[in-house]
């Protein structure tokens, strides 16, 4: 069988060797997903990845970062996990990161904080999981799978393990009718978790996910530019972790980054500014926010 490509990666990991470890995703019911819809979750065997760990330099030159994909990779046995890590850092010594996606649920069934300690001191740098956000209601009404306070346990292993740990939330994800309550009980939940990353895209409902559907039947009302801006200050207002804050994706509106907390007053201010633009002058405003079809891409 010919070396395997993970079909989706995170932005920030454009440049790493990609490896793919397991297919496609074991829950597959979020709402406003489409990836992975019709394949079914496998894993895939040890071996198999292995190999493709040995072609990797082959394929894309030999980089010092690896994502392994798809969706949930720390799924298989910390044992498992163990010796891919060992077989990668015996071919390449010099790597200098390797992560994965990985889901909250998972990690709270599959792994304890001692095994992921040991994945940590095997070489495993970062996990990407999506937080998405900290309202139990929308977690239920996306079909997330979990509770906030499942998230906030998992995120915490992970955390107390050494591990990076990158939480993603979703601006917009609950409409006009439950921003408040999206950022704030986000804020609550980032707070007790404290990850080393907070990353944000903004929601974009893709036609064929039922959360397009609610939008189209108007059981929620999509944000507007300003509302997801009022939204993202209010999240930012309320965080007190130490946590760098990344608008890395096309589909947001404006580059806000920043450390927190000590880039906290600056991040406020320039959504400040802008939020004013866009009040006073809304066409002026939008031509400066990430043009409409950048954001499909």
């Amino acid at each position: 069988m010919g070396f395997e490509f993970p079909p989706y990666r995170p932005p920030s990991e454009a440049y790493s060797m990609l490896i793919r470890v397991t297919r496609n995703c074991p829950w597959n019911r979020c709402a406003f997903c489409i990836m992975y819809k019709g394949q079914k979750f496998s894993r895939r065997p040890v071996e198999e990845v292995k190999s493709d760990i040995s072609m990797a330099a082959e394929v894309y030159g030999e980089r010092p970062t690896m994502f392994w994909g798809d969706s949930n990779s720390i799924i298989l046995k910390t044992v498992e996990l163990e010796e891919i890590l060992d077989h990668t850092y015996n071919v390449y010594p010099n790597l200098e990161r390797i992560t994965s996606y990985a889901r909250a649920k998972t990690i709270l069934h599959t792994k304890t904080v001692p095994e992921l300690k040991r994945l940590h001191e095997a070489g495993l740098n970062r996990l990407h999981l999506g937080l998405e956000t900290g309202d139990d209601w929308l977690l239920k009404f996306i079909n997330k799978g979990a509770t906030a306070e499942e998230m906030i346990k998992a995120g915490r292993m992970v955390v107390e393990s050494g591990i990076h740990l990158s939480e993603y939330v979703i601006l917009g994800l609950g409409g006009v009718e439950r921003y408040e309550a999206h950022a704030k009980e986000t804020a609550k939940v980032l707070n007790q978790i404290d990850p080393a990353f907070i990353r944000v895209r903004t929601l974009i409902p893709v036609p064929g996910t039922p959360l397009y559907d609610v939008f189209q039947k108007g059981l929620l009302t999509l944000g507007s530019p300003l509302d997801v801006l009022k939204e993202t200050r209010m999240l930012i207002a309320d965080l007190e972790v130490n946590s760098e804050f990344l608008s890395d994706h096309v589909s947001n509106y404006l580059p806000v980054h920043g450390k927190l907390p000590e880039d906290k007053d600056d991040m406020l201010e320039f959504l400040d500014s802008n939020i004013e633009l866009l009040e006073m002058d809304p066409e002026t405003g939008r031509k400066l926010l990430q043009p409409e079809y950048l954001r499909r891409l």
